[in-house]
C-alpha cells in the first residue's frame, strides 16, 4: 500500500531522528513495520515542523493542512504525506487520533506549562498516546482494553522524554514540570528557565516523573497480549528500550539538567532479548486484570474514538481550530513583544 520509494524514505527520516524506535521496529512484523515506519516519520515531521521553527503557530497550521489533504486522499507530493495517506487509507484510521496529536503541537506553540500532572497527562495523551492509539488500529486492534494501555505506554513514554530533557527544554526556554510541584518546592519557573540547576528539589521531581512512568510502564504490559503474536516482540521492546532511558537518569542521581541520558547499542541488544523473552511468556501467562483497569481520565477520548472509529464531533474540530488560532495569536504577540524590545534597546 505504500511506494517502496516513499517507504525507504520513511525508513531513513526514523533510523536518524528516532532510534529507539527504529530499534524495536525491527521485531515488528513487516505488514506492521511498514505502516507504522509510515506514521513514525509523519509524526516525526509534524514534530520537527513545530520544534525547529521559529514561527510554531503557523507550522501547526501547515501541518493541519497537509492533513485535510492526506484524509482527502491528495497528500502533498512529499514521501511522508503520500506513504500516511496511504497509510490511513488501507487501515481508516480515525481522524480524531492524528487530530489529538496537533492540538498537542499546538499547545507546544503557545508555550503551555501545566498546573497539575493530570494536565502534563493531558498533553502526553495527545503527543504521544495518540501514536499509540494509532499503532493499535494499523494492527486491526480495538480492543478497548488494549487501546487504553497502550495510551498508558504513551503517557509513560512521554513522562519519559520529559525527565530526560529537563535542562535542554529549560535552556530552550521550555518548562514541563507541572507548576504545583514548583510551587511545593518553593521554586519560581522563571528562575529555573532563567539558570537551570540541578538542585535536590528538580532531582526529586524527576524521580516523581519516573516513578508514575514506571507504573503505567507496568500497566501497558497487560495489553501486549492483545496484539497480534507477531508485534508482541517489537511492542515490548519499545516498552523496555524507553524504560531503559528512565534507568540511565536514575543511574546519573536523577540528573537530566546537565546530563543528558543515552543508551547504547549492548543495552537495546539486551532489552530486545528481553522482548522475546516476555512475548513468548505471553503464550503461557494467564490474561492480567489490569487488562480491564480503567483508562486514565486524559486518555479515554483517544480509546473511544479509536474503537469506534466514529467521525471526529463537530465540537471537536471546533476545539482544534479554536486552539490553533490560540496558538496563533500567542505567535503574534510574542512577535510584538520582541520587536518592542528591539526598538527600545536600539
Amino acid at each position: 500500500m505504500i511506494a517502496p520509494a516513499d517507504l525507504a524514505h520513511c525508513t531513513d527520516a526514523i533510523r536518524h531522528g528516532s532510534r529507539s524506535f527504529y530499534a524495536a521496529s525491527k521485531l515488528l512484523p513487516a505488514r506492521v513495520r511498514d505502516p507504522a515506519l509510515a506514521l513514525y516519520a509523519f509524526c516525526r515531521l509534524a514534530d520537527d515542523a513545530v520544534d525547529l521553527q521559529a514561527q510554531k503557530a503557523d507550522a501547526v497550521m501547515d501541518l493541519q493542512d497537509r492533513l485535510n489533504r492526506a484524509y482527502a486522499g491528495r497528500p502533498r507530493n512529499a514521501p511522508a504525506d503520500r506513504a500516511f495517506a496511504a497509510m490511513v487509507e488501507a487501515v481508516e484510521m480515525p481522524r480524531a487520533l492524528p487530530e489529538a496529536l496537533l492540538e498537542g503541537l499546538a499547545w507546544d506553540a503557545m508555550e503551555r506549562r501545566y498546573e497539575t500532572l493530570s494536565e502534563l497527562r493531558a498533553y502526553s495523551a495527545r503527543v504521544a498516546s495518540a501514536v499509540g492509539a494509532m499503532m493499535c488500529v494499523l494492527m486491526g486492534v480495538r480492543d478497548r482494553g488494549a487501546l487504553a494501555r497502550a495510551c498508558d505506554m504513551g503517557v509513560a513514554m512521554q513522562l519519559t522524554n520529559i525527565s530526560r530533557d529537563v535542562g535542554e527544554d529549560a535552556r530552550e526556554g521550555r518548562l514541563y514540570l507541572p507548576l504545583d510541584w514548583l510551587a511545593e518546592a518553593g521554586l519560581d519557573p522563571e528562575a529555573l528557565l532563567a539558570d537551570p540547576a540541578p538542585g535536590p528539589e528538580i532531582r526529586a521531581m524527576v524521580r516523581r516523573l519516573l516513578r508514575e512512568s514506571s507504573i503505567l510502564y507496568a500497566r501497558s504490559e497487560a495489553g501486549v497480549r492483545m496484539l497480534p503474536l507477531a508485534a508482541r516482540p517489537g511492542i515490548f521492546a519499545a516498552r523496555y528500550i524507553y524504560a531503559g532511558i528512565g534507568g540511565r537518569i536514575a543511574a546519573a542521581g536523577h540528573d537530566s539538567v546537565t546530563r543528558r541520558a543515552r543508551t547504547g547499542g549492548a543495552q537495546k541488544l539486551g532489552w530486545t532479548l528481553l522482548a522475546l523473552g516476555r512475548s513468548a511468556g505471553t503464550l503461557v501467562m494467564p490474561c492480567s486484570p489490569l487488562l480491564y483497569a480503567r483508562p486514565l481520565p486524559e486518555t479515554a477520548f483517544l480509546v473511544e474514538a479509536a474503537a469506534t472509529g466514529a467521525a471526529p464531533a463537530a465540537d471537536w474540530s471546533d476545539t482544534l481550530y479554536a486552539t490553533l488560532a490560540r496558538a496563533k495569536a500567542h505567535e503574534l504577540e510574542r512577535r510584538g513583544l520582541l520587536m518592542n524590545a528591539a526598538r527600545r534597546a536600539s
